[in-house]
């Protein structure tokens, strides 16, 4: 199973690296606007699963805006420590 924190090193590391064909490289270089509208985008699907579809549903939702708020994070310079500071 994979934690939040797994996760975002995972995603840094493919930052780093850079490889072009990875999806997260991509989405962070298409920048801060592009990332946000995927977040706005995720928590919209979340909702809505929560709202009409099984919990099943709504998990892999809720994942795919985890996901996305850590490539906005990344996008943005964010680290975890800097977002669980202000938990």
């Amino acid at each position: 199973m994979k934690t939040f924190d797994a996760l975002y090193g995972e995603l840094v590391a493919k930052v780093h690296d850079g490889d072009p064909a990875s999806g997260t490289v991509v989405a962070v270089a298409a920048g801060v606007h592009e990332a946000g509208k995927k977040v706005v985008e995720e928590a919209a699907e979340a909702w809505m699963a929560a709202e009409h579809e099984s919990a099943e549903r709504t998990a892999d939702e809720v994942a795919q805006l985890l996901y996305r708020t850590q490539v906005l994070m990344i996008t943005r310079g964010l680290t975890l420590a800097d977002v669980y500071a202000r938990l």
